[in-house]
């Protein structure tokens, strides 16, 4: 990878105060001022903070929505909150469900079934509800539809959801078309994640009974760690404090999960490979509504139960990606072979690929060839899509560049989905393609690790890394700092199935006085293949993140290696 060095600061002197690399830090992340330094390391609570306008929400429309909702609540009539079936989507419904249960509504959650429904609001979600005795909304009753995470380009079902009789409010968090489909009120931004607006909607409802607040604030910092939000501003409020109340939590059907996943603490980390998944995999392959009964589920026995099915569900997925992301890598490492294959952007299409995986697939094949992707699940009629972007290439704006030739599309830069009749897939590509090749520069196409400035090893302590996760959490838009050295490597070896970890124990290449080297453990993971290239004595540079190391019962700090370098350290470009 090209490392990308934000700064030049040289952190090489045994002197080095860690007030001056936090500060450092800080700028690397745009925060240059007092103000805005001490709310990013004391963020506002999110149970107080936090007005309309500064979340990007439009205040009119807000409350219009909140009068709306509050009318229903009065008259008695029926609700029904119109969800997603990904965790963003999941736990806004649970959310807004839970708020509504707190107000007396008589409020029903529906979250649509991938092949029978499809993504978001519907004619066919519609007639679902309309059917169902139980949403109490058949014949020529009236109610209300509260959609949570979709929505936002839904312009033929909010007609015809209020050809009959029902009104509808929009919480969405996706781009916006040119034209906003007519609805009651739209709760729009993209500062949030769509459970993030779905908290401070429900906060606005409930107040001034901040109580379930709590509660609520747990399922919002899943979402928008499972959704990839940038952790700034609200965000960061939501995680950092929603992580204390994980940490904490009452939730029967949380206690289940974290237990069946084997997790004792709850972080970034465990949400976004441990818990959002399994959250996840119910609405990929089965139905999300497992998970949204688990998330609210009062009884523990129930709840273990509910974890259970949702873990077994997780490992068909993971069946499932391993062999269709398979064929996908080997279909496209075929085309590479052919000699005038350039194309920019990747087009992988089969009828095996299942709907609830094909983003994941596409994931992957950026992942392999650091190429844009799109990833269809071919249908004798319709087909549907999933695409994942790289840094600078709008997905989004590209797929909307064939919006003739699609039945809907929606989604953010970084990813979004489509649904096209299969009969005009080939027309699709061609065009796409050509769209990508007058955009994707060479520079995109190189991968690139940001990396904050130099940090000898030599200087690592426990008060210095205490100090650095105060700018935790980390994740979008706030990422882990990442530091380079110069090292001395006095042991290599391989770990993990097929040597597929990289294990080096690493001390400052430094002139050090001999009471101040330290060594580190230091792991790279699924760098084993540099193994046989390093020998002990030699000297490498190091792109490496500092991480705290439990295992065997010791706490220890190790290195964490994102890339080496045989020579010196890069500069910045």
């Amino acid at each position: 990878m090209r490392w990308d060095v934000q700064t030049k600061l040289k952190a090489n002197s045994p002197q080095l105060k860690a007030g001056e690399l936090i500060k450092t830090l800080l700028v690397n992340r745009g925060i240059k001022d007092k103000k805005t330094s001490r709310e990013f390391l004391e963020p506002t609570d999110p149970l107080t903070g936090y007005q309309a306008k500064l979340l990007g929400l439009n205040p009119a429309q807000l409350k219009k929505a909140l009068a709306r909702i509050k009318k229903a609540v009065k008259k008695n009539e029926p609700v029904v909150i119109y969800g997603d079936y990904d965790a963003d989507g999941i736990c806004a419904t649970a959310i807004v469900w839970e708020a509504l249960q707190k107000l007396g509504a008589k409020v029903i959650p529906f979250i649509p079934i991938r092949e029978k429904e499809g993504y978001g609001l519907s004619r066919d979600g519609i007639d679902a509800i309309k059917a169902d005795p139980q949403y109490g909304i058949g014949g020529k009753a009236k109610g209300l539809l509260v959609t949570v995470d979709n929505g936002i380009v839904a312009h033929e079902a909010v007609s015809y959801a209020r050809k009959l009789g029902l009104e509808v409010i929009i919480l969405d968090h996706h781009e916006k078309p040119a034209r906003l489909p007519k609805a009651y009120a739209v709760i729009h931004t993209t500062k949030l994640c769509s459970a993030g607006i779905a908290f401070f909607v429900s906060r606005s409802l409930l107040a001034p009974n901040l109580s379930p607040l709590a509660t609520l604030l747990e399922l919002a910092a899943i979402a928008t760690v499972t959704d990839l939000v940038p952790l700034t501003g609200a965000n960061r409020s939501l995680v950092k404090y929603g992580l204390v109340a994980l940490n904490n939590t009452s939730r029967p059907g949380l206690r289940a999960l974290f237990d069946i996943a084997g997790v004792k603490h709850i972080g970034v980390y465990e949400i976004g490979f441990m818990i959002g998944p399994r959250l996840n995999a119910s609405g990929r392959i089965e139905s999300a509504t497992t998970a949204l009964q688990l998330l609210c589920s009062k009884d523990q026995e129930e709840a273990r139960n509910l974890a259970a099915q949702l873990n077994n569900t997780n490992r068909d997925r993971q069946t499932m990606l391993a062999a269709m992301s398979n064929h996908a890598l080997e279909t496209h490492n075929l085309q590479l072979k052919t000699a005038d294959f350039r194309e920019k952007i990747i087009i992988a299409e089969n009828e095996s690929y299942h709907q609830g995986v094909i983003g994941l697939i596409a994931g992957r094949l950026v992942e392999q060839y650091y190429l844009p992707a799109v990833v269809i699940s071919r249908g004798e009629i319709i087909s549907k899509a999933s695409a994942r972007s790289v840094a600078g290439f709008n997905i989004i704006e590209a797929i909307r560049s064939c919006d003739n030739l699609l039945v809907n599309a929606g989604g953010h830069p970084m990813a979004a989905g489509f649904t096209i009749e299969t009969e005009k897939i080939a027309q699709f590509r061609v065009k796409i393609q050509n769209w990508a090749r007058k955009r994707i520069t060479p520079k995109m196409l190189i991968k690139t690790l940001r990396v904050d400035g130099e940090l000898d090893i030599g200087l690592i302590t426990n008060e210095l890394y205490r100090q650095i996760k105060a700018l935790s959490p980390f994740g979008v838009g706030n990422p882990e700092p990442v530091f380079t050295a110069k090292v001395s490597v006095s042991s290599v070896r391989t770990v993990g199935t097929d040597g597929k970890h990289l294990k080096l124990i690493v001390s400052p290449a430094g002139n050090y006085p001999l009471s101040a080297v330290r060594s580190f453990d230091a792991i790279a993971f699924n760098l084993g293949y540099f193994a046989p290239k390093i020998k002990p004595g030699d000297q490498i540079s190091l792109a490496y993140t500092i991480a705290e190391d439990d295992y065997g019962g010791y706490n220890r700090l190790q290195l964490k290696i994102k890339d080496l370098h045989y020579g010196g350290i890069a500069e910045k470009n």
